[in-house]
């Protein structure tokens, strides 16, 4: 194993009468404000200790790390990286793999665990994307689990907090437009499930005809992102859409070959020429959710149709739709009315009649 040589971080030089330190590894030079050469020998001193004492502190600390586990000194975030996508499947690992390759992460991911420091990961941060922050703080909060890091590098609370652009539900005037100016069937198909069921693009892109009961009338999917199942019940209008799409196999066999960013492409080439600004294939979860809280939907309902972790429904039904609350006295009026209703025509459950009860209960027949 190659043993690394701490050699002095700073050396001194003397320019006319004052004496000056120079860093070795950067080729800074500073003055130390003094023409006494012994003066200058002890700052030269105490700034080469200052900047020995934490390079010791690293090499007791992977001296400790290595007995138990070996590999501590080396395990870069790449490896962190790796692991986390040895755990995933399908499109989740695909999402993973894509946030491996961010623009912001090359120096993150060659830099070893324990050399990391805050600063490291803040300034990925600052030159990365929304998703840099929420992927390192997921890697981060597994090497943490993991035991490859003996503490937080950045405390809970210290994170910048992610802040998401801007989304907005898609309106029905919007969703029409682009319907009526669709050529391809498929498309336009496609476009007027995602109003009436809110699902995500992928998982639209790939329902079946075998995910159709149409007995129950329920389309029912497994969510590509979540493995969670969703049910939902259709209307006519619906099933109007439906029985224009094949009956078997999968309903929409081109566009479902479509990578997700090609699908999203598509569609804003569409709003971009109806001049349509601020919308992707995504706000139709969010015109779903919307149009769901205004009407009064149950929000157990909407976490069955969108998933229980969507964040659609956390955000319409907790403060974007807009509802117009009704009085309370309409409420308690209301509640009068059905109270006398009780009370003037009571409900009465006829009793089993003797015999039924007896023969029911030793499993004979009524007489």
């Amino acid at each position: 194993m190659t043993t690394n040589v701490m050699k002095p971080k700073f050396r001194l030089f003397r320019r006319g009468a004052t004496y000056w330190c120079e860093d070795t590894e950067t080729g800074r030079q500073q003055t130390l404000a003094t023409k006494h050469k012994a003066s200058a020998i002890r700052l030269l001193h105490g700034r080469n200790e200052a900047h020995a004492v934490p390079f010791v502190n690293l090499q007791m600390a992977r001296a400790y790390m290595m007995a138990a586990d070996p590999k501590a000194p080396t395990r870069t975030w790449q490896d962190v990286f790796d692991e986390i996508i040895k755990l995933k499947h399908g499109e989740t690992e695909r999402r993973w793999r894509i946030a491996a390759q961010d623009k912001a992460l090359p120096e993150i991911l060659k830099r070893p665990l324990i050399e990391t420091r805050a600063e490291h990961l803040l300034r990925a941060m600052e030159v990365g994307k929304v998703s840099t922050n929420v992927y390192l703080r997921r890697v981060h909060n597994f090497a943490l689990d993991m035991s490859w890091l003996p503490a937080p590098i950045i405390p809970k609370r210290q994170w910048p907090k992610i802040r998401h652009k801007e989304r907005r539900a898609i309106t029905l005037e919007e969703h029409l437009k682009i319907v009526e100016r669709e050529a391809n069937t498929e498309r336009k198909a496609y476009y007027k499930l995602a109003w009436h069921l809110g699902a995500s693009q992928s998982d639209i892109a790939f329902l079946e005809a075998a995910d159709i009961d149409w007995g129950q009338r329920v389309i029912s999917y497994q969510r590509k992102k979540t493995g969670e199942y969703a049910l939902i019940r259709f209307d006519a209008e619906v099933e109007t859409i439906l029985r224009g799409l094949p009956a078997q196999g999968p309903l929409f066999p081109y566009l479902r070959t479509v990578r997700p960013g090609d699908r999203a492409t598509e569609f804003m080439q569409r709003t971009r020429a109806l001049g349509i600004k601020g919308v992707s294939l995504h706000s139709y979860r969010y015109a779903w959710a919307e149009r769901a809280r205004r009407c009064g939907y149950p929000e157990r309902f909407a976490q069955e149709a969108l998933g229980h972790n969507s964040k659609a429904v956390h955000r319409a039904y907790a403060r974007k739709a807009q509802v117009v609350v009704p009085p309370l006295s309409s409420y308690e009026t209301q509640r009068a009315t059905d109270i006398d209703r009780e009370i003037r025509f009571p409900v009465v459950v006829p009793l089993p009649k003797p015999e039924v009860e007896l023969n029911a209960a030793i499993g004979g027949a009524a007489v």
